[in-house]
């Protein structure tokens, strides 16, 4: 299983993207307050988030509650600042992929702090970034590649 953090997310379009993926991986959300939305039974009912009650989402005050509530024994900070590609780390079951806001990224400070966990999805130059959305669908997708797709279906049903 794979932990999606979501640290103080600015965009409804993104964390209902985010979550669809989420709830089709078996992965844990977990926000990162302050939310640039509202994640309340109702606003989820009338956004038409029919896959949100598929999705285990925890949110959190702020980072330090975060890691006060959760004991993580592998963590990865994706940014486009990172020293190494996505494609490098070697993912274990129950690791953190930790992405920013959309506007400005993680924390300089956390990436400082953690920097030999931080990595990037290569894109170029000329592009400033990946859609929030389209960055952890990437991650997750490598993440599980790596474990062998642990609990997923692989197998679609054509009629002949």
């Amino acid at each position: 299983m794979l932990n999606i953090v979501l640290v103080e997310p600015e965009i409804p379009a993104n964390c209902g993207n985010i979550a669809r993926t989420c709830a089709a991986i078996g992965a844990v959300l977990h926000l990162i307050e302050p939310l640039g939305f509202d994640i309340s039974e109702k606003a989820v009912r009338r956004a038409g988030l029919d896959h949100w009650h598929l999705v285990d989402v925890r949110t959190y005050r702020d980072l330090d509650h975060f890691f006060a509530q959760n004991q993580i024994r592998q963590m990865w900070l994706l940014s486009t600042k990172a020293p190494r590609s996505y494609a490098q780390a070697r993912y274990e079951d129950g690791c953190y992929l930790l992405f920013g806001k959309e506007s400005r990224g993680l924390p300089e400070d956390l990436l400082a702090r953690h920097y030999d966990q931080c990595l990037r999805i290569p894109i170029r130059q000329e592009v400033r970034s990946l859609n929030l959305s389209n960055a952890v669908a990437v991650t997750a997708f490598e993440a599980l590649r790596q474990l062998d797709f642990p609990h997923l279906c692989d197998h679609g049903k054509m009629r002949a």
